[in-house]
């Protein structure tokens, strides 16, 4: 019996030698989502002019104190006149700060009466004024290669201008499942088969994870149709996927047809759920290396399996850093549990509190509880030959983010 592998040896194996996809071109409009193949340097300062960060009056501050005539009215958008000394102006939030001006009065401490507005003494120079270039600076960086494009870096993209970036492609999956028993929704089923719940799930993780789907189907319960599905598979995709067929039955035959077509790294994890995983590599086209990864069968082992191996291969082939690594808090277990051999991932959920983080387990963890998955905030992991009495400290792993 092969000796079982830690998830370390496994991602190791999984990410060796893995290059990103190629770069393409696309609009602003079409790039959420998509992570940057270059960096981006700023070609503006933003703000691009001091501005009043609310509605107010503009002044020197040497002024403060004073009755002071309003010499004009700036509003967002609207060119600023210089402003002479002895004198205020009436500016609106993101108005542009007059020359002869250094702060900003809010207008709710500010009098006025027949046109002269009364200010409050002791102004610092400098009160609520914007000044140019506080956020960004031209020529800084902007954005680095690697950054996915969520809504504040879109936001960042838009207000320099940038109609255009370079990114990766998405990595494009194929996604097959094995057994007989296994029938699509909206089909009769008949003695002893079930519904596909792996599809959906895999399908939403993969896209959320960066991928592009381009290959679901099924792979036939025999040696020849399933070489000849993953070999079909391999030759457009840049990863291949299956669910199932990678145990010890007599009817699991995609670990041997890896192996048979390509090369099989990796067998058999030491973690609990999940323990039958395969990691290999497929034959493509024009002599390209494929990424195969055989997930369990069993809904909760293909869920972990996703977060854990899908989510840091498809970051590598996007050169993605933040998809690396899900993100681990430290937390007070609300559980009590012993390990064997095995490292236990536990579906649990966190809650906040001024003492700290609680980590409560679901109460039934085998890998076939799928309704566990839908409300876990993160995976509690516990190591092998360990026990967790609760309030002990539990490092969990946060789903809760892309």
């Amino acid at each position: 019996m092969a000796e079982l592998q830690s998830v370390e040896a496994a991602l190791a194996a999984l990410l060796h030698g893995v290059a990103p996809t190629p770069p393409e071109s696309l609009s602003c409009d079409a790039a959420a989502g998509r992570v940057l193949a270059e960096a981006i340097e700023a070609r503006l300062d933003v703000p691009a002019f001091d501005n009043s960060a609310m509605d107010g009056y503009a002044l020197h501050h040497r002024d403060a104190g004073k009755r002071l005539p309003v010499a004009q009215r700036i509003a967002a958008g609207s060119p600023a006149a210089p402003l002479a000394p002895g004198t205020c102006a009436r500016i609106f939030t993101g108005g542009e700060i007059p020359p002869g001006a250094d702060c900003v009065v809010m207008q709710e401490r500010v009098e006025v009466v027949a046109d002269l507005a009364a200010i409050p003494p002791d102004i610092p120079a400098g009160d609520n004024v914007r000044r140019r270039g506080r956020d960004v600076t031209a020529g800084a960086p902007l954005l680095p290669a690697g950054e996915r494009l969520e809504a504040a870096a879109l936001g960042h993209l838009a207000g320099q201008g940038i109609t255009e970036v370079v990114v990766r492609r998405r990595p494009r999956v194929a996604l097959l499942s094995t057994g007989d028993e296994i029938v699509d929704p909206g089909q009769p089923l008949a003695a002893g088969q079930i519904y596909n719940s792996n599809r959906p799930m895999l399908r939403r993780l993969l896209e959320r994870f960066g991928a592009e789907l381009t290959l679901i189907t099924s792979i036939p319960d025999d040696p020849a149709g399933t070489r000849e599905t993953l070999s079909a598979a391999a030759q457009e995709a840049d990863l291949v996927i299956s669910t199932g067929g990678v145990s010890v039955g007599e009817e699991d035959h995609v670990k041997a047809a890896l192996a048979s077509l390509g090369q099989l790294d990796l067998w058999r994890l030491a973690i609990r759920p999940g323990k039958p995983l395969a990691l290999g590599r497929l034959p493509g086209r024009e002599g390209r290396e494929v990424r195969f990864v055989g997930l369990p069968g069993n809904p909760v082992s293909c869920f972990v399996g996703a977060w854990l191996f899908l989510r840091p291969l498809l970051g590598a082939l996007q050169g993605c850093p933040a998809l690396a690594q899900l993100p681990c808090l430290r937390a007070r277990a609300g559980f009590s549990t012993q390990t064997g051999p095995r490292r236990h991932y536990m579906r649990v959920m966190l809650e906040f509190g001024e003492d700290g983080v609680l980590a409560r387990a679901f109460r039934d963890q085998n890998s076939g509880v799928l309704s566990s998955c839908i409300s876990a905030d993160a995976l509690a992991v516990v190591p092998a030959q360990s026990r967790i009495e609760p309030g002990d400290p539990v490092d969990c792993l946060w789903l809760r983010v892309e």
